[in-house]
């Protein structure tokens, strides 16, 4: 019998520390308004701890709602572009702090299309037998890496995880279809220029972050169009049949234009950017998160969600909701604040890099 990976488990993590677009006019040449009419964002997280530990507790939070023992899983997987570092992998600090000891563990960089490549690779696991539990986590600490000099990206980013356990079933549920693609001759619109690719030697202190606003935006439609067009083909669907719309949050235009395209009501589509920003691979799950616990996710309900990222990574899944929508355990453990505020954090990087911008002007 044909199995499916249900998603029995579900949970986030968001850093204490808000930073309001206000906080970043305090730095930077912008203001509220030009944040909020060109992105939808208002404010955004910024975390004192690492990935790992952000995914840690998103994870656990995901194992909660299951009812499940860390020692049930037998696969980690990690969506992440913001490594604590190279080696080793995020996802066996998760391992460990979890005590997950069953548990294979690798992380997964597609940038924001993450989450959805790992749940369409863990389905497929899960179908074939491979796996039957899979704890998938898509968590960032992006406010890292940002060039805190630049308007352009630096307004957009935010930190965070969620998470998802995916169980093997017999119900028709899960992701029922799902496309991943990548449109590798525009990789360089969306690119942060670190690690390998420096001299070990001559690393300054600037990452450049390289961001085509217009060109990802165009690529990111057309990409996302055909990757919906390929899922309501292959499951027979069609938009009449779709109960909500849960995308990357990305910029509340892409997301206002998604929701047009799948003909979803501003009702059924679920936004919360205005709340944490861009945290690329953490939007899908969070976004789930909330919509489960806001009640717009519905026993039984069909959800359509979209995505793309540096690379350019694209992709969208169809998904069938479980008859579960509430969690066996509580699953709303966060982490505990260090007293530290978003500026504490963010001003020390914005000074450093912006005297580093300067040294390399003058030389």
């Amino acid at each position: 019998m044909k199995k499916y990976a249900e998603i029995t488990g579900w949970g986030k993590c968001l850093p204490p520390a808000v930073m309001t677009n206000d906080d970043l006019a305090t730095f930077l040449d912008t203001s509220d308004e030009w944040i909020r009419t060109r992105t939808g964002i208002e404010e955004r997280r910024v975390s004192s701890v690492g990935t790992s530990k952000l995914a840690t507790v998103a994870g656990r939070n995901a194992l909660a709602a299951a009812g499940l023992d860390a020692n049930d899983l037998d696969l980690i997987l990690v969506g992440t572009c913001t490594p604590d570092e190279i080696i080793p992998n995020v996802a066996s600090a998760v391992q460990r702090d979890l005590g997950a000891k069953y548990a294979a563990a690798f992380d997964l960089n597609a940038a924001c299309s993450s989450f959805l490549y790992g749940m369409h690779y863990a389905t497929q696991a899960i179908r074939t037998g491979v796996h039957k539990k899979v704890l998938i986590i898509g968590a960032e600490r992006l406010t890292r890496i940002l060039d805190w000099t630049k308007r352009e990206s630096a307004v957009l980013f935010g930190d965070g995880a969620g998470a998802m356990v995916l169980e093997a079933s017999d119900e028709e549920c899960g992701l029922l279809a799902s496309h991943v693609t990548c449109d590798a001759d525009a990789r360089d619109v969306l690119a942060l220029e670190f690690g390998m690719s420096f001299d070990r030697f001559g690393f300054d202190g600037i990452m450049p972050f390289n961001f085509v606003g217009q060109e990802i935006f165009k690529r990111a439609v057309k990409g996302m169009n055909l990757a919906v067009e390929k899922v309501f083909a292959e499951t027979g669907l069609t938009t009449a049949d779709i109960d909500s719309l849960i995308p990357h949050q990305a910029n509340k235009r892409l997301i206002d234009y998604l929701a047009k395209m799948c003909k979803v009501p501003e009702e059924k589509t679920v936004i919360n950017i205005q709340k944490y920003g861009n945290t690329s691979s953490a939007t899908l799950p969070i976004a789930f998160c909330e919509a489960v616990e806001q009640g717009i996710v519905k026993p039984g309900d069909t959800i359509v969600s979209a995505v793309f990222g540096g690379g350019l990574t694209c992709g969208a899944g169809i998904i069938k909701w479980g008859q579960r929508v509430t969690p066996l355990q509580p699953n709303d453990e966060q982490l505990p604040s260090d007293g530290q505020t978003a500026l504490d954090l963010i001003l020390p990087m914005h000074q450093k890099t912006k005297a580093a911008w300067e040294r390399r002007e003058h030389e």
